[in-house]
């Protein structure tokens, strides 16, 4: 039986998950989902208050492929996922930024390290508490063209904006009918720009809250 995880994303840059270059990953925050969705399960951010965006659907992507951060780094099929930090918007907020090795985490220069390009410490721990990358090959994202979610799909799943994540059934499956009825047009495509693609450029420390340049 497939899952559904569902969470509220409060900032949407392109970085987690990153809809660029063909695929959609999840590389860095939310290791709870990433330690234990499956190939075939579901994960889905719906927008916050943040992002005046409560209750619509920033992505939602089926889940086609696991693999560690060793595997996402070596890969080269995924090297356009790797920041480059005097390239383009989509370049900079690559998120294949990990690898272990001679045991010792080493973390790239991107928006989850210091501006300097020296290793944030506190977000190497928290995103390396799941060594598993989320791919998909399945997915749809809508940036800030967010469509608002029907009511009576939220009520009917039981969906209510919260800290974290919630797992959903299959009882959760007439959300992705939805999308697949609707947008299935639109599928494996940037429909839309990030909410916050205009601080592409900034470096974000998930332990002050706050993003710097």
């Amino acid at each position: 039986m497939i899952k559904i995880y569902i969470y509220v994303v409060d900032r949407d840059l392109g970085f987690a998950p990153n809809p660029f270059h063909g695929f959609c990953s999840l590389a860095t925050c939310k290791p709870g989902i990433r330690s234990t969705a499956k190939v075939g399960d579901w994960i889905v951010g719906i927008g916050g208050k943040r992002l005046k965006a409560t209750g619509k659907c920033v992505f939602a992507m089926k889940v086609t492929d696991k693999l560690t951060y060793n595997e996402y780094w070596e890969n080269p099929l995924y090297n356009d996922k790797k920041p480059v930090r005097n390239g383009s918007k989509s370049m900079l907020l690559g998120d294949n930024i990990y690898y272990f090795n001679a045991g010792i985490w080493h973390q790239s220069h991107s928006h989850h390290s210091n501006a300097d390009g020296s290793i944030n410490t506190y977000n190497l721990k928290r995103d390396t508490k799941s060594s598993y990358v989320l791919l998909s090959k399945h997915f749809y994202y809508f940036g800030k063209n967010a469509p608002l979610v029907p009511l009576s799909i939220q009520n009917e799943i039981g969906y209510r904006n919260g800290v974290g994540h919630s797992i959903f059934n299959e009882k959760a499956k007439i959300l992705l009918d939805w999308l697949d009825r609707e947008y299935k047009d639109l599928l494996n495509l940037v429909i839309s720009d990030p909410f916050d693609f205009e601080k592409s450029d900034a470096h974000y420390s998930v332990e002050t809250n706050k993003m710097t340049k």
